[in-house]
């Protein structure tokens, strides 16, 4: 039976009760409005409750209706066998009512219902609804600003779901799409500009906030409609124009909008101090606006390399950067944000394959130049451009900055890792590059290298032996003699592979880095940590020589009393013996210390991260050295522990079967002396039923073969473990080999019966 406008109230009351945290009132209520979701009409009560102007104070009620009607658009707006679906009746009417409410106040139910329009078009655009944009297009002519904000968020939430269409004929329809709207887009976003410009110095001279108050709300929504505006800009241009570094079309927007867009950074930046001092709000927008510009520049130079190489966009850009990168002014140096996407874009263009000189010869056809050679001559000027612009002492100015400037450890830095020393080295390992300004300089500073080698070497040397002479070993106080030590070492440890060239590490090593290790301040933590990162990055440059006492170095670097300093040695420990030429013999008498600290050290830490990357440390001695039986009761011992405390933690679960399966093949037929714990842990790793099933069962049936092909003699427990084999198999055949060994194992006891 269909629903109707008789049941509105019920519907509230339904959706008001689906919010409570009484399940006794919740559940029933949730039950309900599933029971009711294919019934006719169903869409349409929720339309009402959510566009209904007496229950505008019930906010959570009317996104709750959002919500159903959204999940219903997935389920039942396209016909399906097993369901009769929405009639095209409904969907026509609901059509309609959306695209007949954008004076909505209420910023979470206007994006709420941007994002049921952009649902609808994924379905029924153009074939459904050819009329969407054109009705979008019309009512912008007579909106106000609200109204107008209303119909560019939902057309940017309509474009943003239509784009990750990819039929070709989707691709063609958004192109329409683009040929449309592009041109009054871009003539609002031009105009906005110039109404915010003067908003802004009107704001900037005003000493008192509330002089102009009535007109802040209208001036806030202006620039959020520009940003709406700037967004859908860069859809357009983005997803709507293929790629010119595939067909080398030009692509006339890029041209056009690329330097308005830095027209408008540079004219927003000039209000930044001035809005810290009494208007947050705008500031914050300051910041949204400058940053979204840099982003949607470096996303056209990605989308369409060869249109923004054009010599009034890319000369301009990369300079730009550049210039607020090595000499930002005060207030820029504290917005982070927009220095980071500086830093990417300058990133993106060195690393652009487009814009690098091809090596190949000249290839011409009977009619005339190829596509390969179009391309390689747009290159070859491109590359004229940049080797203008980034000239030799500009390229050593931009790495002389990043590592003196950028890589230095701020006041923040060392709250952060004095507070919580284990946090500290995970985030340094683990955060994007692009959201942080320190990792994001060191990427931009790898990529800059390795494009000028030979230029940058001996810089960077210069630089690390500056800093070592600036602050001696014996220096203990942080200082930012130390800190630039800390950042030199650093630059060192990042480029190894090509510095090495100009640097010997014997020399280093013996003449420093050693030395470090001998000042046990508690300050020199920093320094310890950086010469542990370079003992693992350098770990190819280490001669035989050298080995004893890299291998010492960073053993009493793993008993350091800084956490930050001991899994930093953790890792490097790994590069190390995991290396080809890990020599054992020079670490044998080490192993009962590395031992002993890598258990202790799992004992201290508190993250799992850190728990995965002792126990990783521990896989890998096991894997690589042959003297562990004498160790075996500790380990079995240390397993036991790790994998009572390790319940409900899958991947470390994981790893502790990788380090047991190492163990166990280490111990060849003495495994029997783990099987205490080993049988256990196997026993729920093969188990089909358990919850953990999905995630332990392969490195589990690896444990399983292993096990058996150590076995001196099959045992009545792992003859017990046979049916979960049968059930295994019974869902896919990748595990034979585990059956192959039970009856080698069983074929081996039948030959010692026999001869006993």
């Amino acid at each position: 039976m269909a629903l109707s406008a008789s049941d509105l109230p019920a519907m509230f009351s339904l959706l008001s009760n689906s919010l409570s945290s009484d399940d006794s009132v919740r559940k029933p209520a949730e039950a309900a409005l599933s029971q009711s979701e294919a019934r006719p009409g169903f869409c349409s009560c929720l339309m009402e409750v959510i566009i209904a102007q007496d229950l505008a104070p019930h906010v959570d009620v009317r996104l709750m209706a959002s919500v159903y009607f959204k999940n219903s658009i997935n389920r039942y707006w396209r016909q399906r066998r097993d369901s009769s679906g929405i009639s095209n009746e409904e969907k026509l009417y609901l059509r309609q009512k959306l695209l007949s409410h954008f004076g909505e106040e209420n910023y979470q139910i206007a994006q709420m219902l941007a994002v049921l329009v952009s649902k609808v078009a994924r379905i029924d655009y153009p074939k459904e609804w050819p009329e969407l944009f054109s009705v979008l297009a019309q009512k912008l002519q007579s909106a106000d600003v609200l109204s107008s904000h209303r119909i560019f968020l939902t057309l940017f939430q309509t474009l943003k779901e239509l784009s990750t269409k990819r039929l070709i004929s989707d691709q063609k329809n958004f192109a329409e799409i683009s040929s449309r709207f592009f041109d009054y887009s871009w003539h609002l976003w031009q105009s906005d500009v110039q109404t915010l410009l003067h908003g802004f110095s009107t704001l900037s001279q005003s000493y008192n906030s509330n002089t102009l108050e009535q007109h802040h709300d209208e001036l806030y929504l202006t620039c959020e409609r520009w940003l709406l505006c700037l967004k859908i800009i860069r859809q357009l241009i983005v997803s709507g124009f293929p790629s010119d570094a595939k067909c080398v079309q030009e692509v006339r927007p890029v041209m056009e909008v690329s330097p308005m867009l830095l027209n408008a950074i540079q004219s927003f930046l000039p209000f930044y101090s001035s809005f810290q001092k009494g208007h947050p709000k705008f500031l914050d927008f300051l910041k949204r606006a400058c940053t979204k510009l840099m982003k949607v520049l470096i996303a056209i130079q990605g989308r369409h390399p060869y249109s923004f190489s054009d010599k009034c966009v890319l000369p301009m850009v990369v300079d730009f950067c550049l210039q607020k990168i090595t000499d930002p002014d005060p207030d820029v140096l504290s917005f982070e944000q927009f220095l980071i996407q500086c830093m990417v874009m300058i990133k993106s263009v060195l690393e652009c394959k487009e814009y690098k000189p091809s090596l190949t010869g000249r290839v011409m056809d009977e009619n005339g130049v190829t596509l390969e050679q179009m391309k390689k001559n747009i290159s070859g000027a491109v590359s004229g451009i940049l080797t203008s612009l980034m000239t030799s002492e500009r390229i050593i100015v931009l790495c002389s900055i990043l590592i003196r400037r950028y890589f230095v450890l701020t006041t923040s830095d060392l709250e952060e890792w004095y507070q919580n020393p284990e946090s500290f080295h995970h985030e340094q390992d683990m955060v994007q590059w692009t959201e942080k300004l320190r990792p994001c300089a060191e990427a931009l500073y790898i990529v800059l290298f390795e494009n000028h080698s030979q230029l940058l070497g001996p810089v960077v040397v210069s630089i690390l032996q500056e800093a070592m002479n600036g602050c001696p070993t014996s220096v203990a106080e942080i200082t930012p003699g130390l800190l630039l030590k800390d950042a030199a070492y650093g630059a060192a440890a990042y480029v190894y592979y090509e510095l090495s060239n100009y640097l010997s590490f014997k020399d280093w090593f013996n003449g420093a880095l050693s030395l470090e290790l001998s000042n046990d301040h508690p300050n020199m933590r920093i320094i310890h940590r950086k010469v542990a990162l370079i003992l693992g990055q350098w770990v190819s440059e280490i001669k035989e020589d050298m080995k004893r006492p890299v291998y010492c170095a960073l053993i009493q670097l793993l008993q350091d009393k800084d956490l930050s300093v001991r899994l930093a040695a953790c890792r490097s420990l790994c590069s190390n013996i995991e290396d080809a030429s890990f020599s054992e013999g020079e670490f044998i008498d080490l192993l009962p210390i590395c031992w002993d600290s890598s258990f202790k050290l799992i004992e201290e830490v508190q993250e799992f991260d850190s728990k995965v990357q002792v126990l990783n440390l521990i896989s890998v001695l096991i894997g690589h050295v042959s003297e562990v039986i004498p160790f075996a009761n500790k380990l079995v011992l240390f397993f036991q522990k790790v994998w009572e405390e390790s319940s409900s933690e899958c991947l470390l679960q994981i790893q502790l079967l990788i380090a047991l399966r190492n163990f166990v093949v280490a111990l060849g037929y003495q495994s029997p002396i783990c099987y205490n714990i080993l049988l256990p842990v196997l026993q729920k790793g093969i188990d089909i039923n358990s919850p953990d099933e999905l995630n332990l069962l392969e490195d589990s049936m690896l444990l399983w073969e292993a096990t058996l092909s150590q076995a001196p003699s099959m045992v009545p427990q792992l003859l017990a473990y046979f049916p979960c084999l049968v059930e295994i198999l019974e869902r896919s055949f990748d595990h034979l080999q585990v059956r192959h060994r039970y009856e080698m194992v069983h074929a081996k006891n039948k030959h010692e019966t026999v001869l006993y």
